[in-house]
């Protein structure tokens, strides 16, 4: 696709359908793997202990492959393209590539120096014996760190040129190699799964990093990158990388940081808590990143290209139809995972050392996180805009006031209201939905108009056009529970069967209602079948 046609295009849906397929299929096997993971030891101390190490090199990989990093070079990176030309650009590139080598191989190493006090913050209420294999799982992973960051560098590169398959797509090999490495190696160090094959989980996420990375390497040959060893980091571009990225790690990562926080308080909760709330926001993710991820995606080259040239007009039309797409996508998902919590996680789920109880805790976490799903969706689209127009601080003190809130209310809903992981669930979402509201009203304030009208419309019809899929999810728990003892592909049937009925229903109803969204979302399915 030429940068003209995108120019002219503003938000390009063809390539968010392009980038939703590959992270559809990311986040697919990323189920896949955490299915696996809890068949083979359940939800209790073992995966507790995985979970809680695996935060450290996560919380790093979904900060840099969809956050900081990402969002800050994608932005100087797309204004160094249009205002001085590709060559420019790729020796910024070697200049970054060169600078994050160097400091995440240090903060990696730190990492394994400090490993034991990591994890007494991260898990204080971990009794000794299972915050020592925590921290043992925590020093094999660590590493994994400079390749996610190297691997997130890459990415950018290649979506700031227009190419977003294969960094899309790179995810997925991670989650290849998480699989194929952590069962081989867990089933080499002790055939019966006990909790020593952890180690095994460990070794294979280290394979995923390598290849999450290698992958996207022979894209970035073609794309025309040559990699330099370049130490001049005085280069203005590369001062307005870490201007940028600095507060968007606070900024991106007020998610993940809340996460965090509610594993603090699910350490105190016995074993279960962290492993319930893990697997629930590993599935509340699959809709995030499909819908919320894809659109961000796209929109952040165009954004910031039309912001370097002093087109605010197309600016604010880009972001506000990028918004109002992800409501689209992201309100019927969110509906469909509360009322449908239950069966699809004794669905995915169940089986193995995972039993019934299980399934019911991680459904009431997924409830209660799905509440806050087009919130989250919508930060991954508006939080980077900020950065496109130089108010680099405003989505950074906006996470501060989110952390602050979701602190306050994991305090109350614990301690006060008894709601236990359910508390730390529900707290998280209306963090997120806060810490959007407040990134709306600024942006509106420093850039103007964002057709708020359009938005709170299609806010409202999808609401409506949402109805029929919460009426037929709740009503067919009773018709799926019969399926409750059939072979797994039957009891699978019955919910896509269930799910492609109420995608009918509200695709049907959004016509109805003339919801823009729909057009969007057919012009993806038309030029897909006319390609074919």
């Amino acid at each position: 696709m030429s940068e003209d046609r995108l120019n002219k295009e503003g938000l390009n849906t063809r390539a968010a359908g392009v980038v939703a397929g590959a992270v559809m299929l990311s986040r697919v096997l990323g189920l896949l793997r955490e299915l696996i993971f809890a068949g083979l030891f359940g939800a209790g101390r073992g995966m507790d202990a995985f979970l809680t190490a695996f935060r450290a090199p996560n919380l790093l990989r979904d900060l840099f492959a969809e956050g900081a990093l990402s969002t800050a070079f994608v932005t100087v990176f797309s204004q160094r393209i249009a205002t001085e030309g590709e060559n420019s650009a790729w020796k910024l590139a070697s200049k970054m590539a060169t600078l994050t080598t160097i400091f995440m191989s240090l903060v990696s190493f730190l990492g394994v120096i400090f490993a034991a006090e990591f994890i007494g913050f991260l898990a204080p209420g971990f009794p000794a014996e299972k915050a020592a294999l925590t921290i043992e799982l925590t020093r094999i992973m660590d590493p994994c760190i400079l390749m996610v960051s190297l691997a997130a560098l890459v990415m950018g590169m290649l979506n700031a040129t227009n190419r977003f398959t294969v960094p899309a797509l790179a995810s997925s090999f991670f989650n290849i190699g998480s699989i194929a490495g952590g069962v081989a190696f867990g089933w080499w160090i002790d055939p019966h799964f006990g909790e020593r094959s952890l180690i095994g989980l460990a070794l294979g996420t280290l394979l995923g990093g390598f290849l999450q990375l290698g992958v996207q390497l022979p894209g970035l040959y073609k794309a025309g990158f040559r990699f330099v060893l370049d130490f001049n980091w005085r280069d203005p571009g590369v001062r307005q990388v870490l201007l940028l990225m600095l507060p968007a790690v606070i900024a991106a990562s007020a998610v993940q940081i809340n996460v965090m926080i509610n594993s603090i308080f699910a350490s105190y909760l016995g074993d279960g808590p962290v492993s319930w709330l893990s697997y629930a926001f590993r599935l509340m993710q699959l809709p995030l990143g499909v819908f919320g991820v894809a659109v961000a995606t796209v929109t952040l080259p165009v954004i910031s290209r039309a912001s370097a040239l002093g087109e605010m007009g197309r600016f604010r039309s880009t972001l506000a139809k990028a918004m109002r797409l992800a409501v689209f996508l992201t309100l019927p998902s969110a509906v469909g995972l509360i009322v449908l919590a239950e069966p699809i996680i004794a669905l995915i789920y169940q089986r193995g050392k995972f039993i019934d109880s299980d399934s019911l805790h991680t459904a009431e976490a997924l409830q209660f996180y799905a509440i806050g799903l087009v919130g989250y969706s919508c930060i991954k689209v508006l939080a980077p805009a900020f950065y496109a127009i130089n108010h680099k601080w405003t989505p950074m003190l906006v996470s501060f006031l989110s952390i602050g809130l979701n602190l306050a209310l994991n305090w109350i809903f614990i301690f006060h209201f008894k709601m236990g992981h359910r508390g730390l669930a529900l707290s998280t979402a209306l963090a997120a939905t806060v810490n959007f509201t407040l990134l709306y009203l600024l942006m509106t304030r420093v850039s103007g108009s964002l057709e708020s009208k359009a938005l709170a419309s299609t806010l409202c019809r999808c609401l409506l056009a949402s109805l029929p899929i919460g009426l037929l999810g709740w009503y067919s728990h009773s018709w799926l529970a019969s399926f409750g003892h059939s072979a797994v592909i039957t009891r699978a049937g019955a919910m896509l069967a269930v799910i492609a009925a109420a995608v009918a229903l509200f695709l049907l109803a959004s016509w109805l209602l003339r919801i823009e969204g729909f057009n969007e979302f057919l012009g993806i399915i038309t030029r897909k079948l006319k390609r074919r």
